[in-house]
């Protein structure tokens, strides 16, 4: 990074603390430490298959681009210290990110399509004449405190809330820069609360500070708080809030439940509602709700899954800059959040292991997304098909080696956005170092 936080800054000073405490205190410190080292090798290749339109220009030579394609390997260690001991435990994580690229240039990974700092397909930043540059990297600082059941972490922060989740769907993981609490005090009950300052995308070796609505309403923050509550081992309730300083406001409420059926047979459903709404000073307008529902029947080595969602209201789904949503819906290539979207799913995976193949899965789904609001008209059409293979080895040197497959058609009107043929070759193993 380009400079130190002041999240960073007191991460560090945590880290001074928890050393500078007796030794005698410091044993679960290093003992309950944890270190890891992913390498994660991804292909990806992204094919055009409309006519480009006059909006679909590469950004660097007002070219049309028909073909997207990027090699690399990513690097992804983490450091998770114990606890000293006493009352007050304090500790320290950190994660360190390195994105090399093997194989690409420029006029194959820029584009409008996919966001992120290199713009097209969102695996590496550019150089100003276009070209993907040769590595990036970023170094994240955690200090940590816990009391009792709670734990206060304030740094480089990963969150997978409802309202707020982090990518990882290229080399690297996004990231943000904030303070959050998690507490499970009462049996059950775990809540979370927190603020996020900055974030870094995927694509991207620097945080940023969230984007302005504009020139004279800045934003400052995104607070969040919220929890979950299990009834039982089969029932789960969640409340969540989110506050994106100056831009919107939002509510979630979720429901799981997982119905035995008999011997190898269950039914999960997830349920989930948004309702969010600008701070008045927003442009954008948005005013909507968003109702979805997954329901997945197990049977054996099947699972057969079927769900729907309903987007009503003004505006598109909104979301903190570099995050994903919290949607059944969020698949390999689109998210199917635009304005007034209705959306179904059909899902079907299967496990080999039942064949006495071990390690072996496979998954396909087809979303279908209609009455889209985008481009000046009404009643749009989107649909995504993908298929995945994943294959892990499950024992000898390399057990844990996964390879993964992944193959995506996505189909729309020239309004909305560009038709798309899609594979990515994912090959990742994790090393554990302490």
């Amino acid at each position: 990074m380009s400079k130190i936080s002041q999240r960073s800054k007191l991460a560090l000073s945590i880290l001074a603390a928890a050393m500078a405490v007796p030794a005698v205190s410091q044993a679960a410190l290093v003992e309950d430490s944890k270190a890891s080292l992913e390498l994660r090798n991804m292909y990806l290749n992204r094919d055009y298959r409309d006519e480009a339109t006059s909006t679909t220009r590469r950004a660097f030579d007002n070219e049309f681009q028909s073909y997207g394609e990027y090699w690399g390997q990513g690097f992804i260690a983490k450091f998770e210290s114990g606890f000293t001991e006493g009352t007050v435990g304090v500790g320290v994580d950190a994660i360190g990110l390195l994105g090399v690229r093997l194989d690409s240039g420029k006029g194959r990974v820029d584009g409008i399509n996919g966001g992120g700092a290199s713009g097209g397909i969102g695996m590496s930043p550019l150089e100003r004449n276009g070209d993907p540059v040769g590595d990036y990297s970023e170094l994240g600082l955690t200090g940590k405190v816990r009391v009792s059941k709670s734990t206060l972490h304030i740094g480089t922060l990963m969150p997978t809330l409802p309202v707020v989740q982090y990518n990882n769907t290229r080399l690297l993981p996004g990231t943000y820069t904030g303070g959050m609490i998690t507490s499970q005090e009462v049996d059950g009950l775990t809540l979370h609360a927190g603020r996020l300052t900055e974030f870094n995308l995927r694509d991207s070796s620097n945080n940023q500070e969230f984007p302005d609505v504009n020139a004279n309403v800045h934003t400052e923050n995104f607070d969040f708080a919220g929890g979950a509550y299990a009834f039982s081992p089969q029932l789960t309730a969640s409340y969540y809030y989110g506050d994106y300083d100056n831009v919107y406001k939002q509510h979630f409420t979720g429901l799981v439940h997982k119905l035995p059926l008999g011997e190898g047979m269950s039914l999960t459903s997830d349920l989930r509602y948004f309702k969010s709404k600008d701070q008045g000073r927003n442009p954008s307008q948005v005013d909507n709700d968003m109702y979805q529902g997954m329901f997945t029947l197990g049977v054996g080595a099947h699972k057969f899954g079927l769900g729907f969602q309903d987007l009503s209201g003004d505006g598109a789904f909104p979301m903190v800059a570099g995050a994903d949503p919290y949607s059944i819906n969020l698949v390999t290539y689109n998210i199917f959040t635009k304005e007034e979207t209705d959306a179904w799913q059909v899902r079907y995976d299967y496990d080999f292991a039942s064949l006495g193949i071990p390690g072996l899965t496979f998954m396909t789904r087809y979303v279908d997304g209609t009455n889209i609001a985008a481009g000046g008209k009404n009643g749009g059409q989107e649909w995504e098909r993908d298929t995945d293979i994943v294959y892990t080895l499950q024992e000898g040197t390399l057990k844990g080696l996964r390879f993964h497959v992944r193959n995506v058609t996505y189909r729309t009107e020239s309004h909305i956005g560009r038709d798309v043929d899609e594979n990515r070759l994912i090959v990742s193993y994790t090393l554990p170092l302490l």
